[in-house]
């Protein structure tokens, strides 16, 4: 009974080794302006990039630039690793999983190669964006390069 007004929250951590940053600092309209959603973002260093939450993959874009994962909570997550990444057409990018699976957070989905990035001059700078804003009341982020660094989201 008591349970009853305990708020719901989901955690989502860095997909990426990297420090955490403010969404707002992507140097992409779509994601600095939230357009798509709030979020946060990692200026990573090293490339492999893992589920943020326990959820379903969606989504893995055919570039495998990209994927998208819903959390039993119907809470929608895009990872989006780097920007304008989408025009190095799988350059650099090694698939893990299927679309369709059950991953747990932390779980590998995605190699990508940073030096290719930065050969091409794309930003690394990889954003991590709620796409159902209708699902969150509120988000709070904690930036840095600690492993604690990510976002509390409280559920509405």
């Amino acid at each position: 009974m008591f349970g009853l007004f305990k708020k719901k929250t989901l955690k989502l951590q860095k997909p990426m080794q990297g420090k955490v940053v403010d969404i707002t600092t992507v140097p992409d309209a779509v994601f600095s302006q939230k357009m798509v959603g709030d979020g946060f973002a990692v200026e990573p260093t090293e490339g492999t990039v893992k589920a943020p939450c326990a959820g379903k993959i969606v989504q893995i874009f055919p570039t495998n630039h990209a994927f998208g994962i819903v959390t039993s909570e119907g809470v929608e997550v895009l990872v989006h690793i780097g920007i304008d990444t989408v025009e190095l057409a799988g350059e650099g990018f090694k698939r893990l999983v299927e679309p369709g699976i059950e991953v747990q957070a932390g779980q590998a989905i995605i190699e990508v190669d940073l030096g290719v990035l930065k050969a091409h001059d794309k930003s690394s700078v990889t954003p991590v964006v709620i796409t159902t804003p209708d699902k969150i009341k509120s988000i709070s982020v904690t930036e840095g390069d600690s492993d604690k660094a990510g976002a509390e989201i409280v559920l509405a």
